[in-house]
């Protein structure tokens, strides 16, 4: 094995395992820092020697255990944990921690993380750095903040987890309905990092993120089958990966909705995902969110051709929709229906209120500037066009929208 190969192999051990690496090792000494710190160092020693000595048969057990002497010789090194030296010393001999309900490891530890004593946008941030791996530069895109300002939000969560002393324990049955509203968060975010990638050096569509998301789904469809927004949730990405195939070109552009080729839409995934929102229909409960947003899915899915989409649910849906979630992204996906069935102008008007609180959102100005060029307005459009650009991480997406720029003339 070569040594681009043995960087490939580490890249993929780092996947699978730094999230279990992190948590074990958070459990153990009771501080994220320092289990981050360890799991990073352990992974930059891994990039050192594997090339020279070869890949370990088991190369998550040689992380994890790096990752452990590293952390040991942090704490020995700082003369005020004496207590943690102790307890680390002794960490190799302690019994394995009992599984409790969850038979998955990654799923188990997203429910550990996320403790409801934290607010619910700090623990699912959290739980996307230490769990899902995400950095933090990916995790501020997802929140429409500055990386600086997420920074300082791990790190405040971080100090109250210590200074609270939140246990990190796998969670029982009793816990689960009181925190899967924040693993369903953070999955949702994961998938939407895979469905289309926020940063510049990566591939356009991370598959590996967002099959991981819809595995982790389906497991938590299983494991509480009555909650109508896991189901829901499942459904919603199940119908937004069936179009995968259909979203970038061969020459590396994204493909928006209204061009792709249905006829490479996956039709099994669709099936499934229409009756996971067909069920909870017939239950005639309240939608949450992520039904009402896989039944918007299930409507584009069901037309042959965009000229059939029923615009007047899509639209019915999204007012349902702001209802429950008032944010200035359901009013922006509002706005594209309102220009099918409004027309472009009312729907510009709709957008133009939205620029205080999204104009450092690149899809904002898409939007903005397909409007405009609809309506004819083609210097405002370039400019808007432009200002996507400079904000858009993804390379199918600015691909895109150079193209549709250029057209302009």
């Amino acid at each position: 094995m070569n040594a681009i190969d043995v960087r490939e192999a580490i890249t993929r051990a780092h996947r699978a395992e730094w999230a279990r690496v992190v948590a074990a090792l958070t459990r153990r000494f009771g501080d994220l820092d320092i289990a981050e710190e360890a799991a990073a160092d352990a992974f930059a020693t891994a990039v050192e020697h594997w090339p020279a000595d070869g890949v370990p048969p088991n190369p998550g057990a040689w992380l994890t255990t790096t990752a452990n002497r590293k952390a040991i010789d942090r704490i020995r090194r700082e003369s005020k944990r004496d207590d943690k030296q102790k307890e680390a010393q002794m960490s190799y001999d302690e019994p394995p921690e009992p599984p409790g309900p969850i038979d998955d490891d990654r799923l188990r530890l997203i429910f550990t993380c996320c403790h409801p004593a934290l607010a619910m946008e700090t623990r699912v941030a959290l739980t996307l750095r230490m769990v899902g791996g995400l950095t933090t530069a990916e995790i501020a895109r997802a929140f429409l903040v500055q990386e600086s300002a997420m920074g300082q939000r791990l790190t405040r969560a971080k100090a109250k987890i210590r200074r609270a002393r939140i246990p990190y324990r796998v969670p029982s049955a009793e816990d689960l309905p009181g925190r899967v509203s924040g693993v369903l968060a953070v999955l949702f975010l994961v998938f939407n990092e895979g469905y289309l990638a926020t940063g510049p050096d990566t591939d356009p569509v991370r598959h590996d993120l967002s099959a991981e998301a819809i595995r982790l789904a389906r497991l938590i469809r299983a494991l509480m089958p009555q909650d109508g927004e896991a189901a829901g949730l499942l459904a919603l990405m199940l119908l937004t990966e069936a179009r995968s195939a259909a979203r970038v070109s061969p020459s590396g552009e994204l493909v928006a909705l209204d061009e792709q080729d249905r006829t490479a839409w996956d039709a099994a995934l669709i099936a499934e995902g229409h009756r996971l929102v067909r069920e909870r229909l017939a239950t005639g409960a309240p939608p949450g969110r992520y039904q009402i947003l896989a039944a918007i899915n299930a409507v584009h899915t069901s037309a042959r051709d965009v000229q059939d989409t029923d615009w007047s649910q899509v639209l019915a849906l999204y007012d349902r929709l702001a209802r429950l979630d008032p944010s200035p992204i359901v009013a922006l996906n509002r706005a594209i229906a309102v220009a099918e069935l409004g027309g472009p102008q009312v729907a510009l008007a709709l957008v133009d209120r939205l620029a205080g609180e999204l104009a450092g959102y690149h899809a904002y100005h898409a939007t903005r500037a397909d409007l405009l060029r609809r309506l004819g307005r083609t210097r405002q459009a370039c400019e808007a066009y432009d200002r996507a650009l400079e904000l858009a991480g993804n390379t199918a997406e600015a691909a895109y929208l150079i193209r549709r720029r250029d057209e302009l003339g």
